[in-house]
């Protein structure tokens, strides 16, 4: 029985493909514009309702898409904005109402 293999080839060996599970480059980009356009469809609708948890969902969002160099940049950047606004917005409200949340 022979445990090692032998080491003698007498043709060059065949240049191999790229590995399969080797990632690509398109999905992180798609990944990062998903995160972006979230971003700003949860900082919109955050200053509408629950804006206690949709804005800092939307500026980590935001800031993840923009450092993974998110071909939107400027969706990141509305999303980024609108989630700051909806923070604004609560404290505004706490202070008027002198309370955590707020109502009409």
């Amino acid at each position: 029985m022979e445990l090692t293999e032998r080491t003698h080839l007498t043709t060059a060996p065949a240049p191999t493909a790229p590995a399969a599970d080797a990632p690509t480059r398109g999905t992180g980009t798609k990944d990062a514009d998903g995160m972006a356009v979230a971003s700003f469809i949860l900082g919109l609708l955050g200053l509408l309702v629950l804006n206690v948890f949709l804005g800092p969902i939307a500026i980590a969002l935001a800031s993840v898409a923009l450092w993974r160099g998110t071909a939107r940049r400027g969706r990141a950047f509305l999303g980024l904005s609108l989630g700051i606004a909806d923070l604004l917005v609560l404290v505004a409200f706490m202070q008027f109402d002198s309370t955590v949340s707020w109502n009409f």
